[in-house]
């Protein structure tokens, strides 16, 4: 079938170190040229993704704080897709001594602190849930994650999910990774992510997302 999206995450998917090379932004833009949507689906925070990326103009729509918040590079809008952090949840986890950041609706941290991260979700029983993403650690409202956020992308694009091709490196990619027609991880994703999707590429990191997305643009069958 002909895919009519492409959707990528960007920390050690598309970038590597937190920089994208040059190579994998001319794919990108071959794959913007061949009339194929492009979504950007991160952890990071807006400001944090545009500190290190500044082109999120090749994007048709970019899904940041892990599914929390929809942003249109073209546009300049942002739509949160969920409610903030509970001030009382951030004042606590200031009093147990725990270094996190908030962007619009994600709180991170980094591990090992996702243990006092996880008794606090459990005590408080606020309708948060935790996510992974190798070293960070994401609190949300239950049932918000990448998968979600790709969902509202595709409303808003008019492109259902089995027209679309996923690709990812992390246990925090899985659920969007699942909604999509085709799944993809690159050769330097976990372990436990390569054994649920379609296909491992042979490159890691941009050179992994450019040999999936050359395939796409040109036509080539996905197996």
């Amino acid at each position: 079938m002909r895919f009519r999206a492409i959707a990528c995450d960007y920390d050690r998917t598309l970038a590597e170190d937190g920089r994208v090379v040059p190579e994998t932004v001319d794919v990108l833009r071959r794959g913007r040229a061949s009339g194929r949507k492009l979504i950007l689906i991160t952890g990071r925070a807006l400001d944090d993704l545009r500190s290190v990326f500044s082109d999120l103009s090749l994007f048709d729509l970019v899904v940041a704080e892990n599914g929390a918040l929809l942003f249109d590079p073209a546009l300049g809008s942002e739509e949160p897709l969920c409610a903030s952090p509970p001030a009382t949840f951030l004042r606590l986890l200031r009093a147990r001594g725990v270094p996190f950041t908030v962007g619009k609706r994600v709180v991170a941290t980094i591990r090992p602190h996702e243990i006092a991260l996880l008794e606090l979700v459990q005590q408080m029983n606020l309708g948060l849930d935790v996510a992974f993403n190798r070293e960070s650690v994401m609190v949300l409202p239950s049932g918000v994650d990448k998968g979600t956020g790709l969902t509202a992308a595709l409303a808003r694009l008019g492109i259902a999910p089995a027209e679309v091709v996923g690709i990812g490196d992390a246990e925090n990619d899985l659920p969007f990774l699942r909604l999509c027609g085709f799944s993809v991880a690159v050769a330097n994703a976990i372990d436990s992510l390569k054994e649920q999707v379609d296909l491992v590429t042979r490159a890691d990191y941009g050179a992994g997302a450019t040999e999936i997305i050359d395939r796409v643009v040109g036509a080539a069958t996905l197996p």
